[in-house]
């Protein structure tokens, strides 16, 4: 996809570090509004340091990183709130709360980030988990979903506030392969729709099945496909 397409995330010469520690050094790429992104490299490479940067989580980089028209080398910590309704994010494991119901988990975070009417509510909800397939699960406990199914759910609960970009960190990392390449393909699906996706991944597999750009962590540098 061409850059001159509106960019949810901009990096230009930044440094990622991690308590101290320069993770990756002089990082630069623009990801565009609806693009899919791999990010590919072995354990400890600063594939989940890169993307914590993202919704900063770590401590603000040197260099300039813009992620869905926030400046992040400056954000104030009031304002990294604001930041995180603009991206769904999601994990391997998928830190859902164990004692309410899959509706309940999807309330929590409507409320957390505002919501108030109860009719909006009710309806976001239904339309995030008839999205992902999952239209029937609502009264039921985290434990009584497949890994597979529970991936889902995280992945309705990152779609709530309509994010500008996906960042999936390792997302199908604990799935079996079938389930894990179902989960690929409703990342592409949602993608199609015209939400941006950066996932890490370990799986090659995909890469090769499902080809899209790729941004591989080597020895503390990015290096980008599309500038190969």
């Amino acid at each position: 996809m061409s850059f001159s397409e509106p960019t949810v995330i901009e990096i230009d010469h930044a440094d990622i570090f991690q308590e101290g520690k320069l993770i990756l050094d002089d990082v630069s790429f623009s990801i565009s509004k609806g693009e899919f992104v791999y990010l590919i490299g072995r354990t400890g490479s600063g594939k989940s340091s890169l993307l914590k940067s993202l919704y900063a989580d770590l401590p603000q980089p040197k260099g300039k990183i813009k992620v869905a028209g926030f400046h992040l080398t400056d954000i104030k910590t009031s304002t990294i709130p604001d930041l995180r309704r603009k991206l769904g994010i999601i994990f391997q494991d998928f830190q859902l709360l164990d004692d309410r119901s899959i509706h309940d988990n999807l309330l929590f975070v409507l409320k957390a980030t505002g919501w108030k009417d109860s009719a909006k509510i009710k309806q976001r909800i239904q339309e995030v988990l008839m999205r992902v397939g999952l239209s029937n699960v609502a009264s039921k406990l985290p434990h009584q979903l497949s890994g597979g199914e529970q991936q889902r759910v995280v992945i309705a609960r990152a779609l709530l506030n309509e994010p500008a970009i996906l960042i999936a960190d390792e997302p199908t990392g604990n799935l079996d392969p079938e389930v894990a390449e179902e989960i690929l393909k409703l990342f592409i699906e949602i993608n199609k729709q015209g939400t941006a996706v950066l996932m890490a991944t370990h799986n090659h597999h995909f890469i090769i099945r499902f080809p899209a750009r790729t941004l591989r962590v080597d020895n503390g540098k990015i290096i980008d496909t599309h500038s190969l």
